[in-house]
């Protein structure tokens, strides 16, 4: 083995995979058994942090850079002038295994560039994942990329070693797609979805009646939208990930900045900033669609397509609803308690538990874990609030950016809270 070259196909390979921001917590439960390898049971596999402070992290690397497409806001796109490679299957699973012996990762995220058509690509990444189950024992997390257009008979392969799948819309609109990517078909990513989604459902029906059923993608399925490459607002992009979350039943939608890379015509400038903070933005609207019981035309609405940069949406929905407020958190219900801007879904629960056993008042709500610097202007108590007499004032708004402060100072920073 050339260890030089490999080394130079995994620097290569590497570094292109960084573009594509879709893995996070598995969820998945393959368990290490006697004589296996690796265990994804326990916290599944991420790049980032899990609840408890520990990192986790997964060889995330492209099979190959090579592509037969032209993508415009791809760096690996054909017309593109830069150094190619392509592991051998031999090769991924080689690394995969040494580096989780020598305990640098947890996992693989594999993901590739088209090479001659999608069965040919999707055919090796699946025996990637197929030698790592079945010859090397290996029962970690496993998140292989779907490839648009690839046959119905590889995908269910697929879906039979990997514990994630994942098809990148890339563009949030079709539209978009064939002005940067004419020679893509957006039914062509939506098929194996599809597929993938009615195996997940065929499955959970038969473990209700057969003990032992061959697990089928159990960390789901997930897909990712560049923004800020084409022209949508960020009513349209929230609309396309409530559509796939309701009908495709996804884990998850991620939201990518686009990178200025690559200079083009239909493509912002090289010099326009990564739109991190509207990507941030957007991953709260996706909280509150999933976890805070918000529609997506309640959250924005042709009248008003973009999001507040200057504040989250939870607390731009509340000031453009003042009518609803003020919340008596003794006796509001679950849902409106979920509304109150600094109030997150575990405190809301705390106070739905708490109030049964006391009257609650502005020191339980600190107890409890809400931000009170926003939550004191929207609650009301038995006792009273005197923060309400700002509920009307016109310069509630101000009152509440200058009231709040993060430690995320620069708003181009790779990391920004969720609320």
């Amino acid at each position: 083995m050339n260890f030089e070259r490999l080394k130079e196909k995994l620097e290569i390979l590497a570094d292109a995979a960084k573009y594509d921001v879709s893995c996070s917590s598995s969820g998945g439960t393959r368990k290490n058994k006697k004589g296996a390898l690796g265990d994804s049971s326990v916290s599944g596999i991420c790049h980032t942090y899990t609840e408890d402070g520990r990192c986790v992290s997964l060889l995330k690397i492209l099979l190959t850079n090579h592509c037969i497409y032209d993508c415009a806001y791809c760096v690996s796109r054909s017309s593109n002038d830069i150094k190619r490679a392509g592991f051998t299957v031999e090769e991924v699973v080689d690394l995969t295994i040494n580096f989780y012996r020598r305990n640098y990762i947890e996992g693989l995220f594999l993901s590739s560039g088209i090479f001659k058509n999608a069965d040919t690509t999707m055919e090796r990444l699946v025996r990637v994942a197929k030698k790592l189950r079945t010859e090397e024992n290996f029962n970690g997390y496993i998140h292989l990329k779907s490839i648009p257009g690839a046959s119905d008979e590889l995908m269910q392969e697929a879906a039979l070693y990997a514990d994630r799948l994942s098809v990148n819309l890339e563009i949030p609109t079709e539209s978009g797609l064939k002005l940067l990517a004419p020679e893509k078909n957006r039914q062509d990513m939506i098929n194996p979805m599809r597929y993938i989604q009615k195996g997940i459902d065929q499955y959970k029906e038969e473990k209700k009646i057969f003990r032992k059923v061959p697990k089928f993608a159990p960390a789901g399925q997930s897909t990712q939208m560049i923004v800020g490459a084409t022209n949508e607002n960020d009513l349209q992009i929230i609309k396309v990930a409530d559509h796939f979350y309701k009908n495709f039943n996804l884990k998850r939608v991620y939201y990518s900045g686009y990178v200025p890379v690559l200079e083009d015509k239909r493509l912002p400038s090289l010099t326009t900033e990564v739109p991190m903070l509207r990507e941030n933005r957007l991953y709260q609207s996706d909280w509150l669609m999933r976890f805070y019981g918000f529609k997506a035309e309640e959250i924005l609405d042709p009248n008003m397509p973009f999001l507040d940069l200057e504040v989250d949406p939870k607390l731009s929905w509340a000031l453009r609803h003042l009518h609803q407020f003020p919340v008596n958190l003794q006796t509001a219900d679950y849902q409106m308690i979920l509304r109150i801007p600094g109030i997150g879904v575990k405190t809301a629960q705390k106070i739905v538990q708490a109030r049964r056993f006391q009257v609650l008042n502005m020191d339980h709500l600190k107890k409890l874990g809400a931000a009170v610097n926003r939550a004191k202007y929207f609650i009301d108590f038995n006792a009273g609030n005197a923060y309400l007499k700002y509920l009307t004032d016109k310069n509630l708004r101000k009152l509440l950016v200058g009231g709040s402060s993060s430690k995320f100072h620069n708003q181009f920073s790779q990391q920004l809270s969720l609320f």
